[in-house]
């Protein structure tokens, strides 16, 4: 949610904004929150006046009182109840007219970074800068879901029988390089300074309001029946939410916090749920950072974040590329936003496997997160997350980057200490 003042001081701007983002039909919002501003600051005004005046009338009243002037002070009773009556309506329409500016603030986007390029859909994303070079062997390599298969790894069918699509089983030498990748994730950022956490999976559905967009919200969020409670998407989430109504310490910050969770996401879109794979499925196990800086910080922490990406895929012999998102495949809460992108030597093209984004303080506030500073002023704070590691997604890569000739897949020495030492997994006979 953006600050009201842009609206206030300079609405075409933001109008502008919009533009960039492709979506015309929220232009009509910006003039109503600026009318429907100007309404509620004269209600208010206009209600802070009455009360002053009914202050000064209730204190006449008790003088009348002690000096027996009882005609006169039923009189100015009789004025202060009809002033209470209009302060009390007065009131009820600031409150319908906060709540109309709010919903309405809530659905208009973030501004965007000025070098954000400007493009309708994720077609329009760049690529900025390669890491590692893309190789592509001369033997075949399967479908991911096959390469697991053949060290029964995977089993779909079954997990089709007992959750439905988009459900998986993993077994063995795969299940195990899934827990050992995600270990490796965690002490990667616990290295990098970043404290470590297990969120709760469920939270209410203001902290969902406040960290992601309504239309996010409807694609991805499980909502659990009867309850004001909702499966989390990431960890992100409630990592942020931790956070909400709390005025935090200036020396506090930044706080650097990655975090495990189960993951859950409907997946209602143009994407849908993969048949075969486990590329794009209902559930899956994430390791996430997060940071809430001070504003001047977050451009710096930006860059800090995605390379730290970069890093840990490398260091797993994944080779990968940054693809800077366009303004039109931006979600509403975001200033910038990248993707990591790793490697498929079977597909020979890259695909997402890390998203990292500057949110400055959109997320802030609509949360409520602040921190005091030295003067005694609150500031809104600055937050930004991004994937560490997203298995089994990464194990796509993982597996088509480390197989060999004869189907086994090498062990990078970083992820051999959480395979119990192994150098490599074979096929099983």
């Amino acid at each position: 949610m953006i600050d009201i003042e842009l609206i206030r001081k300079n609405k075409d701007v933001v109008k502008e904004n919009i533009k960039k983002k492709f979506q015309e039909q929220k232009l009509p919002l910006v003039d109503e929150v600026y009318e429907e501003d100007i309404v509620l600051r004269e209600t208010q005004t206009k209600a802070d006046k009455l009360k002053s005046e009914r202050n000064q009338f209730s204190e006449q009243i008790g003088l009348l009182m002690r000096d027996k002037k009882i005609e006169e002070a039923n009189n100015l009773k009789e004025k202060v109840t009809s002033m209470k009556e209009e302060i009390e309506s007065l009131e009820a329409k600031e409150q319908d007219l906060r709540s109309s500016i709010k919903s309405k603030m809530m659905l208009i986007p973030n501004m965007i970074a000025e070098d954000v390029p400007i493009g309708k859909d994720d077609s329009c994303n760049v690529e900025e800068e390669r890491f590692g070079e893309p190789i592509v062997p001369d033997f075949e390599i399967p479908y991911h879901s096959d390469i697991m298969e053949s060290f029964n790894g995977l089993d779909k069918d079954a997990a089709g029988r007992v959750s439905g699509n988009g459900f998986y089983y993993l077994m063995g030498d795969i299940a195990r390089l899934h827990s050992a990748v995600l270990a490796y994730a965690r002490d990667f950022m616990i290295d990098k300074g970043f404290t470590y956490c297990i969120p709760p999976f469920m939270i209410h559905s203001d902290a969902v309001d406040g960290v992601m967009s309504f239309e996010e919200k409807d694609n991805m969020m499980y909502k659990i029946e009867g309850e004001d409670l909702y499966l989390i998407g990431t960890s992100e989430h409630s990592m942020i939410a931790k956070f909400k109504d709390q005025i935090l310490k200036e020396n506090e910050l930044p706080i650097t916090m990655t975090s495990y969770s189960p993951c859950f996401r409907k997946e209602v879109g143009a994407h849908g749920i993969e048949e075969r794979g486990v590329y794009r499925i209902h559930q899956f196990e994430k390791q996430e950072m997060i940071v809430i800086c001070k504003p001047e910080e977050s451009d710096a922490w930006y860059d800090k974040m995605w390379n730290y990406s970069v890093e840990l895929f490398r260091s797993l012999d994944i080779p990968v590329r940054k693809l800077v998102c366009c303004s039109g495949d931006l979600a509403d809460l975001k200033y910038r936003s990248c993707d990591i992108e790793a490697w498929s030597p079977r597909q020979q093209k890259y695909f997402e496997v890390c998203s990292c984004s500057n949110l400055t303080d959109a997320q802030a506030r609509r949360l409520s997160i602040r921190y005091k500073k030295e003067d005694g002023s609150k500031v809104f704070a600055h937050t930004l997350n991004n994937t560490v590691i997203a298995p089994p997604r990464m194990l796509i890569a993982f597996l088509e980057n480390n197989l060999q000739s004869d189907g086994s897949v090498l062990i990078p020495k970083v992820l051999q200490p959480y395979m119990g030492g192994k150098e490599k997994i074979e096929k099983k006979k």
